[in-house]
């Protein structure tokens, strides 16, 4: 998804990708590929059955009660302090309600197979819990990310929510279907290794993609000494006027602030 967009809205919409975007893209490609070869195998849950022995356990119990608790304590408290002024909160909403957004799409996918292989899964209670689970998580993540666009940098919360809702799937993945107790310590390095990757790769596409960067110039801005140029393209846009007329010592400087 990081690589397919940055490369779609760069031939679609016009958007420039400079030399760190198209390192970033490099970087996310390497490390997904070594997750990929790293990666445990998927247990086979393949019955609504299995998933609810699976949603059951006290493990995983106890950890969707944390994260519940986790969420309320966001949303009804932090966020109404603190939301208009520190990114990490909307952003944490988003990512800890992704944990069930992902639980439930595992489980409606099985469901769905069950219903074509001729299953009564639309009489399991099961199914209706999870469709609800699902609409309830996705709204509530499209709400909390909307606010967060709205107030905070996109190149920041991109990458930012990125990493926290990637760390909390994996979290959940490791507790509901136990697939990393069988990994070997090679393959766990290997898999946070390629994690690590991708992230840096994230933060190269995002936080610099207003840098003025290519091979082309990268000879003269390490030379320099001096930041490239800065392309400003985000919602706030600071533009300086000037009368050239006017001797540079007593030049009069005016500042217009679009919003």
């Amino acid at each position: 998804s990081v690589l397919c967009s940055a490369i779609l809205s760069s031939y679609l919409l016009g958007e420039r990708l400079n030399l760190l975007g198209k390192l970033g893209c490099m970087l996310s490609l390497v490390g997904s590929t070594v997750m990929v070869i790293h990666a445990p195998e998927d247990e086979e849950v393949t019955t609504l059955d299995e998933m609810s022995s699976k949603l059951k356990e006290p493990g995983f119990l106890t950890y969707a009660a944390i994260l519940l608790a986790l969420c309320f304590l966001l949303i009804f408290y932090l966020a109404p302090r603190y939301g208009q002024s520190n990114i990490l909160i909307y952003l944490t909403i988003c990512s800890v309600i992704g944990a069930f957004s992902v639980s439930s799409v595992k489980g409606l996918g099985i469901a769905i197979k069950g219903f074509f292989a001729g299953r009564p899964v639309l009489q399991h209670p099961l199914t209706w819990i999870l469709v609800i689970t699902l609409v309830a998580s996705i709204t509530t993540q499209i709400n909390y990310l909307n606010k967060s666009l709205d107030i905070f940098n996109t190149s920041l919360v991109f990458p930012i929510y990125y990493v926290l809702f990637t760390t909390i799937v994996i979290t959940t993945s490791i507790i509901l279907f136990k697939e990393w107790v069988t990994m070997t310590v090679v393959d766990i390095i290997g898999t946070v290794c390629g994690f690590l990757t991708i992230i840096l790769g994230v933060v190269l596409l995002h936080a610099f993609k207003d840098l003025d960067v290519s091979l082309g110039n990268l000879p003269q801005v390490l030379q320099s000494g001096q930041q490239a140029p800065v392309t400003q393209d985000d919602k706030n846009i600071l533009i300086e006027v000037d009368n050239s007329s006017i001797a540079p010592e007593d030049k009069p400087k005016v500042f217009m602030i679009y919003t």
